[in-house]
């Protein structure tokens, strides 16, 4: 199966290991990725800053990147929502009406990907400790995903994992909102690594590096025992023990 890789920013500037673990989980799972060099941005940056336009133009070159008969695969629930939801708003009733339908339709985050396609929930990792998951908002309501990253990391030798107190709501980051409205934000994450805490996690993970960026910026800023992860870079953790 040929699989085409969508890194989005955030991954390819901040979290490069990242997205080189998302090939390998990929790879790993009978897949051929194909990484098309030129891709950039999703445009959900300035779609969420009201610049419309400035987005479509973004949103348009990223039709052109990728294949309309292909899976699409991301590290990333967010920027996945974006085209998946938010391209309507662009797109509908344009000359690519119909090719911007047909990616919606192909474009998948990595866990839904693995369960829901591919009928994969084990790789063979190995991390010791107890986590918490963080359902992202962009994961949890434009992707429509919540079970399939707790199927995966249920699989993780040496991980135990358990629910935290509010588990669906916001972490604070929402893009340019950390910026606007920094006290507010602060609070949110403040509220999430205590929930954290009170279960007495070492580690949050989620399906969204931007959430993570946030939450580790709170965690080192305030000197606190926790580490963030990425889903993907769970599910690679330990490969060299096999």
């Amino acid at each position: 199966m040929n699989v085409e890789l969508f890194i989005p920013c955030f991954i390819d500037q901040l979290y490069p290991k990242t997205a080189f673990n998302t090939i390998k989980l990929l790879e790993k799972s009978g897949c051929n990725v194909v990484y098309n060099a030129e891709q950039t941005c999703c445009g959900q940056p300035a779609f969420n800053a009201g610049f419309w336009d400035e987005a479509k133009k973004v949103g348009t070159k990223f039709l052109n990147d990728f294949s309309e008969d292909t899976y699409i695969v991301s590290p990333s629930a967010s920027c996945t929502g974006m085209v998946k939801n938010y391209y309507n708003d662009l797109f509908t009733n344009t000359v690519v009406h119909n090719k911007c339908r047909s990616i919606q339709s192909n474009i998948y985050e990595l866990s839904d990907f693995l369960i829901n396609v591919l009928n994969r929930d084990y790789f063979g990792a190995e991390l010791e400790g107890r986590a918490v998951y963080h359902d992202s908002c962009s994961a949890l309501r434009e992707c429509k995903i919540k079970d399939e990253p707790r199927k995966l990391l249920e699989k993780v030798h040496g991980l135990d994992l358990v629910e935290m107190k509010d588990t669906e709501t916001c972490c604070g980051f929402g893009g340019t909102f950390a910026v606007k409205f920094q006290g507010i934000s602060s609070a949110m994450a403040d509220q999430k690594i205590n929930n954290a805490l009170e279960m007495e996690a070492e580690y949050i993970i989620s399906t969204d590096a931007s959430c993570l960026l946030h939450l580790q910026a709170y965690i080192d800023k305030n000197n606190i025992p926790l580490k963030t992860m990425h889903i993907a870079d769970v599910l690679c953790s330990g490969w060299g023990n096999i």
